[in-house]
């Protein structure tokens, strides 16, 4: 099963949310692949950087995981900022969604049920 990480980012509570430039189109919690011999948390990690410019680290994970179809299963990390601010490098808008507010973006349908744990 290829394991597919996203990334609850927390502060002050709020939650970074991304929004995909490519299809599906839609809010997101940022992430991808875990590579080959790479451990889920270290991959969180990677694609942050790369994703987003920042370096973050991973404090815990949300419960369950979602079939993406193709063999592939997303899991969800909650991570904090350790250093730089989140840039869209990868995606059209970034936003830090109160948690209150969670409920009212239009998720990708696999965030949904991790996106429900935080708020």
């Amino acid at each position: 099963m290829q394991v597919v990480v996203g990334v609850a980012l927390c502060r002050a509570g709020r939650v970074l949310a991304a929004h995909r430039a490519r299809p599906p189109v839609g809010w997101e919690l940022p992430g991808g692949k875990v590579e080959a011999g790479e451990e889920p948390a270290d991959a969180a990690v990677r694609e942050l950087r790369e994703e987003l410019g920042c370096e973050v680290e991973v404090t815990g994970w949300l419960e369950g995981a979602v079939a993406l179809g193709q063999g592939m299963e997303l899991r969800v990390a909650l991570a904090h900022l350790v250093s730089g601010e989140p840039r869209p490098l990868e995606h059209d808008a970034l936003w830090w969604v109160p948690t209150d507010l969670l409920g009212r973006l239009d998720w990708l349908p696999a965030d949904v049920s991790f996106v429900a744990q935080l708020g």
